[in-house]
């Protein structure tokens, strides 16, 4: 079901109550579908996240010659990879919004013996892309970047053999790191590597479930794969997404009377940060039922929290918990003191600059917000109101001031939210059903 481009959320006096499923990590389910599609054999792939990023990378790879045949319910197929032989594509590759597909692919095009071009929308075409040129140039691969703004999509992407590198990431991303490995793997010799924090580590994870040799050191800073490999299939169940579920993990905290249990949600530790964050915060929340299947996940039960307090947020933490600092600035907005948040300038080049629009739209609600050039300062304390907002585009903005509205007095009415399918399809039935409860 389409998400409305209008969505209101209402005061919720009676409290948030139940049990949630919310959809398949986004991570996992693109490098699921580019590593499965590349493999020899057909795999079982289990609550695959069927949002449009999602979708968008699962139609590229079926372009190199994949093959995916549906199962009883639209998040359950067969992916019948091409046996490590892609076929060139025959038009151009659609990125949507997605700028881990983007990139991601991007490693793996660049050692393909053939020419393809990636495009994506208007979002996706004012992102960073020479953040992964640069690497994969080093390897021996032609990428141009032939938009409008210097640096960005569509990208023009002419493969062929490349050279193992060692590489030291300017910045902590998962997806250059996860890019350069790709093309690691595709490459003869041993591509190395090294990040100045760690970083989500999906794509390490998904090589060992795939058999495919990789080593991370100790730290978790220096990752190393040997080529070229040869990728079997292997069934796979992908863990709920805790970047979903940290909308309701604010949002049962902020509003009173609130309890809610998330059901087999990932808690990956390079990516749970949002949860000793909160904690720290004062919040309420008890994990049960872990279980650990390459992916660690489980149940996460979180309950209202009266006296949410400020925090400080910086340093290595950032790269864990990126996606979630505009739902941990609401919740900022709900707590006594001030939390501030440093050394995520990275916002600024995301679907929108999240530093300003999560701080204008908190302001236009009533909260007291300092912008900084790498992050922001949220004195909480002061009784939010609603007010209609605009998610610029950006579905994390959309959703986390809808959530906002739950605990703000009177309707906070967000426009342009039809771009939360790109990461969270079901989110407005979910808020409905919880409003209604």
């Amino acid at each position: 079901m389409a998400t409305s481009e209008r969505i209101t959320a209402r005061h919720c006096a009676h409290g948030l109550l139940g049990s949630i499923r919310v959809p398949g990590d986004k991570s996992i389910s693109h490098r699921v579908a580019i590593l499965g599609a590349l493999a020899h054999g057909s795999m079982r792939v289990e609550n695959y996240l069927c949002s449009e990023d999602c979708l968008n990378t699962l139609r590229a790879m079926q372009q190199l010659g994949a093959t995916v045949t549906p199962g009883a319910a639209p998040q359950d197929f067969t992916l019948t990879g091409c046996g490590m032989r892609p076929a060139a594509p025959q038009r151009d590759i659609d990125c949507g919004n997605s700028g881990t597909g983007m990139r991601l692919m991007a490693g793996v095009l660049a050692a393909l013996p053939f020419q393809s071009r990636m495009f994506g929308d208007r979002s996706l075409s004012s992102r960073p892309m020479k953040r992964i040129i640069d690497p994969l140039t080093q390897m021996g691969a032609r990428v141009e970047a032939c938009g409008e703004k210097p640096g960005c999509a569509p990208l023009r992407i002419t493969g062929g053999t490349l050279h193992a590198i060692d590489y030291t990431l300017p910045m902590a991303s998962a997806q250059v790191k996860s890019a350069v490995l790709l093309a690691g793997m595709l490459t003869h010799g041993t591509t190395r590597v090294h990040q100045p924090a760690v970083t989500r580590d999906h794509t390490e994870r998904l090589f060992t479930h795939f058999g495919i040799p990789c080593s991370v050191s100790a730290d978790g800073l220096d990752i190393a794969v040997t080529g070229p490999v040869d990728i079997t299939a292997r069934d796979i169940t992908i863990p709920g997404d805790i970047s979903s579920a940290a909308f309701w993990l604010v949002a049962a905290s902020i509003v009173p009377g609130s309890e809610l249990t998330l059901r087999n949600v990932g808690l990956n530790p390079t990516r749970n940060g949002i949860i000793p964050v909160l904690q720290r915060m004062g919040a309420d929340i008890t994990v049960s039922h872990r279980v650990d299947a390459g992916e660690p996940y489980g149940d996460i039960t979180v309950r209202h929290a009266p006296h949410l307090h400020g925090t400080d947020i910086g340093g290595a933490e950032i790269p864990n918990i990126i996606d979630e600092i505009p739902i941990i600035s609401v919740a900022a907005a709900f707590a006594e003191g001030t939390t501030t948040i440093r050394d995520a300038a990275e916002l600024r080049v995301k679907e929108s600059d999240r530093i300003a629009t999560t701080a204008g739209n908190l302001r236009a609600m009533g909260a007291n917000v300092e912008e900084r050039a790498d992050g922001m300062a949220v004195t909480g304390g002061a009784p939010l109101h609603g007010a209609t907002l605009q998610s610029f585009d950006d579905h994390r903005i959309a959703m986390s001031f809808l959530v906002a509205g739950l605990a703000a007095q009177g309707e906070t009415t967000l426009e342009g939210c039809g771009n939360i399918g790109t990461s969270y399809p079901g989110f407005e039935e979910t808020l409905c059903g919880l409003e209604q409860a």
